[in-house]
């Protein structure tokens, strides 16, 4: 029987790093694990990761963070969803909730009613069916109950949140639950000669530091897996054009937003992420169609707020490590790669990555099945993220700059564009292994598109015309009605989880 890992080092810390720290700190064992992170105090990290999906709340309260501490130290606010603006047209918006449209009548699927109505001349407004999407057009917020009266109140929020912050909170439960940090720079590592494996770092104090397994959060220069290892990357920037960032904090103005802002732009688009002390903001770009300047300049105009620091600048190339666990290395982060944050998946990323780590955990023979599945799972659902961000860009109808003509010419993957043709033919969603993005999260991109199904489940005919309308009527009314006595998020947070000012 294969002898168990007892030595874990972690290479790097940021938000992936602690993340990784806390949640191997926690893991059940029968044998102890002796952890140890490696990050140096000279070199800074990216810290602009603001912004979630609901699965943080599940991570947070996996590794025992209480909820209202969290968010205090944090500056974190509510997040309901993310708002498109200027994406399908200028002057246009929708809304991603994080909840579905409406409820499945006689077992069949709530859109094929309303791509009914539609196709008879009957068009509606998916969003008035998501509670989520209603709260937030009116900004409020409301918690989900454990045992809601409707299913309708079953939705999900994540969080905004300052990740500097987050990494340090992170930091200060992992080291009490035993983890060992070292601040210290590496200057070299060193393979096994015969296996290949990582055998030992050497620090730049001249120490060394061996382990059985090795955790690369090194961010974009991916220092173990890509530079020591030499596992490939992928680039994805024929579909995914922008491949740079300027980002900025500015005085909040007004309320604080329950959701997201995504703005496009003429080559991109900018982020405005609510937090309790700041506003997070941020133009996302193609260096191709927009230089560096342009983009800084254009980001510096159209903020709200006092500007708080100098616009800070990121290049990257969207696309992943060829494997994210090679030999006794696994990359978490931008060590094992990177999709631009336009839904927020960058975090999330690193949660479901550790999930797979944890479940396939290896003892010291590193079986070769167990890696290949790992990193099977990882690749299939890092593509369909990939996908789900192409539609972003594919279905617009801009056609008023040289990034958008591009984008809405372009071919895209054979599985999205097989998602796209059966949506349009007949309304169906299809849904593939380790999808990150649910049917509702598609549907709120094809309706806040305009991207009409052709047709629909023959069974959504059964129910007369205006029977159905009748009882669409109420259920919006009902939404809106509960939607009503909710309170402004702002007032929810300043009752039950304001953070001290900075």
């Amino acid at each position: 029987m294969a002898k168990p890992i007892s030595s874990v080092v972690i290479v790097g810390g940021g938000t992936a790093g602690w993340m990784a720290a806390i949640s191997l700190a926690r893991m059940t064992r029968t044998e102890p694990l002796q952890i140890t992170l490696i990050e140096s105090s000279r070199i800074g990290t990216v810290g602009v990761g603001e912004a979630t999906i609901p699965g943080i709340v599940h991570f947070n309260h996996q590794v025992g963070l209480e909820e209202i501490a969290f968010i205090k130290a944090t500056q974190a606010s509510f997040k309901l969803g993310i708002q498109f603006e200027n994406w399908y047209q200028q002057d246009s918006r929708f809304f991603h909730p994080f909840s579905d449209f409406g409820l499945p009548i006689d077992q069949v699927a709530f859109h094929h009613y309303l791509n009914r109505l539609a196709l008879a001349g009957h068009p509606v407004n998916f969003e008035d069916y998501s509670f989520a999407s209603v709260l937030a057009r009116h900004d409020k917020f409301a918690q989900p109950h454990p045992q809601p009266s409707s299913p309708l109140a079953d939705f999900n929020y994540a969080y905004h949140f300052d990740a500097s912050l987050y990494a340090a909170y992170l930091k200060q439960h992992a080291m009490a639950a035993g983890v060992k940090h070292l601040d210290a720079e590496i200057s070299q590592v060193v393979l096994q000669p015969t296996t290949g494996f990582i055998d030992q770092l050497v620090l730049d104090n001249g120490e060394t530091l061996s382990a059985e397994l090795f955790i690369d959060c090194s961010g974009f220069r991916s220092l173990l897996l890509g530079e020591a290892l030499g596992v490939g990357y992928q680039s994805w920037q024929q579909w995914l054009l922008c491949d740079a960032a300027q980002a900025v904090q500015t005085v909040r103005t007004g309320p604080i937003l329950p959701y997201t802002r995504s703005i496009a732009m003429d080559a991109g688009w900018q982020w405005r992420i609510p937090l309790q002390h700041r506003m997070g903001n941020g133009h996302i770009y193609a260096s191709a169609f927009c230089s560096d300047e342009s983009a800084r300049q254009t980001l510096l105009d159209t903020v709200e707020g006092e500007v708080l620091n100098s616009p800070r600048k990121l290049s990257f190339t969207p696309g992943r490590r060829d494997v994210i666990w090679h030999k006794n290395c696994f990359a978490l982060g931008l060590a094992s790669g990177f999709l631009e944050p336009l839904e927020s998946t960058s975090i999330s990323l690193v949660q479901t990555a550790l999930a797979k780590l944890q479940a396939f955990f290896p003892d010291q023979d590193f079986a070769p099945a167990a890696i290949a599945e790992v990193n099977r799972l990882h690749n299939a659902e890092l593509e369909n993220i990939r996908d789900f961000l192409i539609l972003h860009y594919k279905l617009t109808d801009r056609r008023d700059s040289e990034f958008w003509r591009y984008c809405a010419a372009m071919q895209v993957p054979d599985t999205l564009q097989h998602k796209m043709d059966l949506y349009r033919e007949r309304g169906h969603l299809v849904q593939y292994d380790q999808e990150s993005f649910k049917g509702a999260s598609w549907l709120a991109m094809y309706n806040g598109y305009r991207f009409q199904a052709q047709g629909y489940d023959p069974r959504a005919g059964q129910v007369p015309l205006d029977l159905m309308q009748q009882r669409l009527t109420q259920l919006k009314q009902s939404i809106q009605q509960a939607a009503g006595s909710a309170v402004s998020h702002q007032d929810f947070i300043s009752r039950h989880c304001a953070a001290t000012p900075l």
